[in-house]
């Protein structure tokens, strides 16, 4: 390779620049090798225990997880999903086998991981349904409320916000940015189902992807409204370590969440 690859440090042997770079296509040429030795069991869903562990954001687990449960108590109903969220979870662990799956939306993500969409989401806004401008919404009665923000940061730990992070804040509020407007932002959250109770509280406006927003549609206290500008739609994706793409269990999980997303995404619609 033209370079040492291991240098011997006082912490130990550390790998050099080159190696950090070659670390992926190396474990995913060893995950290769190890199929040709490995007989290929044939999983059975109905029999199994195994324990699953999944990395879910909250959009994610208010929208998905629902249904994963559900199809599994009737085909799988021994096995055991354990759901962490994204500041539980590295991509190490994930590149190690350690986590299953991370169903997320990624903004970066290692090139050696396998990932697959599963849907793309509009936005809505959630708000009392006696705040007065939930009648004639538009973009002014919009910027004339106060805000709750809510997002989840990526893989590891996430950090605090001020309503002066634009370039932190995200999709919504870089929409805003682009036409020269900003919103008032009085709460910050990092959880969907926190935003949507606080948006029942008079003059507060939640803005959230619009599969969020359809689970409170019933909801008597709040409203549902479009949002009044364009932003740009969010992807939910499902990855995972190529150390798992050829494991039986593992492809039989994968497959029924890609169709429970198809199936969701084409109810939505409808």
């Amino acid at each position: 390779f033209g370079d040492p690859l291991l240098i011997r440090t006082s912490e130990g042997m550390t790998a050099t620049e080159r190696a950090q770079e070659l670390r992926p296509l190396v474990r995913q040429i060893l995950a290769q090798a190890e199929q040709l030795f490995v007989p290929e069991d044939i999983f059975r869903p109905e029999a199994s225990r195994r324990v699953f562990r999944i990395m879910t954001s909250d959009y994610a687990e208010a929208t998905l997880v629902p249904h994963i449960v559900r199809r599994l108590r009737a085909e799988a109903p021994n096995v055991v999903l354990d759901f962490l969220t994204p500041s539980d979870v590295s991509y190490q662990d994930m590149e190690q086998g350690r986590v299953d799956m991370a169903v997320n939306r990624f903004n970066e993500i290692p090139g050696s991981f396998h990932q697959v969409s599963l849907w793309k989401d509009s936005f809505s806004c959630l708000l009392n349904r006696d705040n007065p401008i939930a009648k004639g919404f538009d973009l002014d009665s919009y910027l004339s409320a106060q805000h709750i923000w809510v997002s989840k940061t990526g893989m590891g730990v996430g950090r605090g916000m001020t309503p002066r992070d634009i370039q932190r804040l995200g999709w919504v509020d870089e929409a805003l940015s682009e036409m020269g407007r900003s919103r008032n932002i009085r709460l910050f959250t990092r959880h969907y189902q926190v935003a949507a109770l606080m948006a029942r509280q008079p003059g507060l406006i939640a803005t959230v992807p619009t599969q969020i927003a359809r689970l409170h549609r019933d909801d008597k206290e709040l409203a549902v409204r479009k949002a009044p500008f364009m932003i740009i739609p969010i992807e939910l994706q499902l990855a995972w370590s190529p150390l798992l793409q050829h494991d039986p269990g593992h492809i039989w999980l994968r497959r029924l969440i890609v169709e429970l997303g198809h199936e969701i995404i084409d109810e939505a619609w409808r």
